[in-house]
């Protein structure tokens, strides 16, 4: 008993531990369970249409909450079959139109077409039959050019339903009949059996019933009752069919057996198809009533007329009537026949389409003759515009197939125009960008040059100036020295000469000739005095002016006080050592002044300008200052004149800043290494 006990402890653990998984995966397929049964249980015919609707909205939830990838569409399409079922086209409707914008949004082709076969269901349940073919042959279209053929026959299957039910029988017949050939070779039980029950319904509204028969015999022949869901109930919808048909060739005593066998799944009947129950009643009535057999009359029409008024079928509650009718009629209680036509014929009235009328018109001018006259006129009237509405309609058909058609073909056209629009401007372009870059880089290469030729220039021009200030200041000197020579060897011997003759004059003992003599040999000596003076003075340089820079600024600032009347003040320090700068570097320096000295003049209008130049550590600082207007340095950096002195002063690899407001003057500083 204790080793028992123990055996089952473990295979608890080992249970426990083979149970235990990731969370979130755990989450995940939790969820996947929970859309499987939501979307199962949505589909079970014996659940109330509330709950079914619960439990549709529950999957809807999940399912709109993953991302936007193939397996969200199907599990959307599967949602929309769900509300087809119950008939819920509204919410149909919004899930058709979700799943079309996602697909679109994806470039998803299949799901986008499945959308529109959707909404071509939606527009078709509500009685927009030029919508709904429009979005069937869109549908068409697209299922067409991926080569899905089992797509392409569903697709022309519905478009030929809804041809059939707007009575353009020949075009119905053709999509039926262009269906079926995409279809050789496809395993599609199904579909099968759908295109040749409608080939069959529309022969016989043709009056082809050999057609109609052979259809109605191939369709019984595709049921697989083993494999066809019970609630779709094929075999009873055909039999019906077939019935029908018998019906209208007035072969009575073969209809009823169809009917009859129709009628053996009645309990599947009532809780799957029960429109095609009470639809298999009145028609097995309507035989016997035919044959003159009463069994079961007019219990049937009761029980038929019951079903189809608790489903709200118009088209079947006026049949009905009209069978009761002809049945009252026949036992002579005319008072009954009317009744029951003259309620058909209000039912058909109130259900505001003029095909039901045709029936209780018939029949009210057959069992009231004394408004015969009455009833045939409108019957007539209701008849002749049906079948131009019904031409009509077969005519909208056709245009919008075309009128489709022409729009993509233009499309096409566009597209294929569009683009070669684009190649012809890519190669304009990418020829026009590469002409821009040959003449770009050519324009770079022609302002290099002429750059490295004004550069050697304008160092010629300085040289010049230089050799023509040397040349200037040579000839000064050797002026100065020749002055200085003279002034010493000639002004000077001879005065000396004066003076030592004055002083041979001391040995006159004339006490007034002495004093004068004295007087004049004082003022000899102070002019001998002054004379050695400048004589030095004009032999010694009081400033150096290495390569005359100095000299050319000072020319400069000389020509601007004698030409403008703004008042310049200058400073240039004299420990700057011109010598260790290029001649390149004075020459922007220079420009540099120029060009600001002339903007000042230009636009300023200033009272005082102030020029200094200053040493500091590494760098040599040029300041230019003025009292001006001012100006916006953001908007003047696109002058020409600051972009040619940024360029100099790159060209000295120095910093230039400029400082300026509106009536606050302007401030220029340069810095450029030494």
């Amino acid at each position: 008993m204790k080793k028992t006990y123990y055996i089952v402890i473990l295979l608890l653990i080992a249970f426990i531990g083979c149970t235990k998984k990731n969370p979130e995966n755990n989450t995940v397929a939790s969820q996947e369970d929970s859309l499987s049964t939501y979307l199962s249980k949505a589909n079970d015919f014996s659940a109330t249409t509330k709950k079914r609707q619960e439990y549709i909205q529950k999957a809807f939830v999940i399912i709109i909450n993953q991302s936007n990838d193939s397996l969200q569409r199907a599990n959307l399409f599967r949602v929309a079959n769900r509300y087809y079922n119950l008939n819920n086209w509204k919410e149909y409707h919004e899930i058709a139109q979700i799943v079309l914008e996602k697909a679109i949004g994806s470039k998803d082709t299949l799901s986008t077409a499945k959308a529109y076969s959707y909404l071509g269901d939606y527009y078709g349940s509500q009685g927009v039959s030029d919508s709904a073919f429009l979005y069937y042959f869109k549908a068409e279209k697209m299922y067409l050019k991926r080569n899905s053929n089992l797509d392409l026959a569903k697709t022309r299957l519905n478009k030929a339903l809804l041809q059939y039910n707007e009575s353009d029988l020949l075009g119905s017949e053709i999509s039926a009949l262009k269906a079926l050939r995409v279809l050789k070779g496809e395993k599609a039980d199904d579909t099968l059996y759908e295109l040749y029950n409608l080939l069959g319904l529309v022969y016989n509204e043709l009056g082809d019933y050999n057609k109609a028969i052979e259809f109605h015999t191939k369709a019984l022949a595709t049921i697989n009752d083993e494999t066809v869901p019970v609630e779709f109930q094929y075999r009873s919808t055909s039999l019906n069919n077939m019935g029908l048909v018998y019906q209208n060739l007035n072969k009575h005593k073969q209809a009823i057996p169809y009917f009859q066998k129709g009628l053996e799944q009645k309990k599947d009947l009532i809780l799957y198809k029960p429109f095609v129950y009470a639809l298999l009643l009145d028609n097995l009535g309507y035989s016997r009533y035919k044959i003159k057999d009463s069994k079961g009359l007019p219990e049937l029409f009761y029980e038929s007329l019951k079903m189809r008024d608790s489903l709200k079928l118009t088209a079947g509650i006026i049949i009905s009537k009209i069978h009761l009718s002809e049945y009252f009629a026949s036992k002579n209680d005319t008072t009954k026949a009317i009744q029951y036509s003259k309620e058909a014929l209000l039912t058909a009235q109130n259900s505001k389409n003029n095909r039901n009328a045709l029936l209780p018109l018939k029949q009210l001018a057959v069992i009231d003759p004394t408004k015969a006259a009455v009833y045939n006129k409108q019957y007539i009237h209701i008849n002749d515009s049906l079948q131009k509405a019904d031409r009509n309609i077969a005519d909208k058909f056709t245009r919008i197939e075309y009128e489709t058609d022409e729009v993509k073909q233009e499309n096409t056209s566009l597209t294929t125009q569009n683009r070669n629009l684009v190649y012809i401007f890519g190669f304009v372009l990418i020829l026009g960008m590469f002409l821009y870059i040959i003449k770009a880089q050519k324009s770079k290469n022609r302002e290099l040059l002429f750059k490295q030729e004004q550069q050697k220039v304008n160092e010629e021009i300085y040289n010049l100036m230089i050799s023509q200030q040397s040349n200037v200041e040579t000839i000064r000197i050797k002026e100065k020295k020749r002055v200085a020579q003279e002034l010493h060897d000639g002004v000077l011997g001879r005065m000396f000469g004066v003076r030592m003759n004055l002083d041979s004059l001391n040995k006159i003992h004339d006490e007034s000739a002495s004093h004068q003599r004295n007087s004049y040999l004082s003022e000899l000596k102070n002019i001998e005095q002054d004379i050695r003076e400048i004589s030095h003075d004009l032999n010694r340089e009081k400033s150096e002016l290495i390569n005359n820079f100095v000299a050319i600024v000072d020319n400069l600032f000389e020509d601007q006080k004698k030409t403008f009347k703004a008042k310049l003040v200058s400073n240039i320090d004299s420990n700057i050592k011109w010598e260790s700068m290029s001649n390149a570097n004075k020459i922007n320096l220079y420009r540099i002044i120029q060009e600001s000295l002339q903007n000042i003049n230009k636009y300023a209008n200033a009272n005082s300008i102030n020029v200094e130049f200053k040493k500091e550590i590494d760098n040599l600082l040029l300041q230019i200052s003025d009292d001006g207007v001012g100006f916006n340095v953001n908007r003047a950096k696109k002058g020409i004149g600051l972009q040619n002195m940024l360029s100099r002063i790159n060209e000295c690899n120095g910093t230039f800043e400029i400082k300026s407001k509106k009536g606050e003057g302007t401030i220029i500083t340069v810095r450029v290494p030494i």
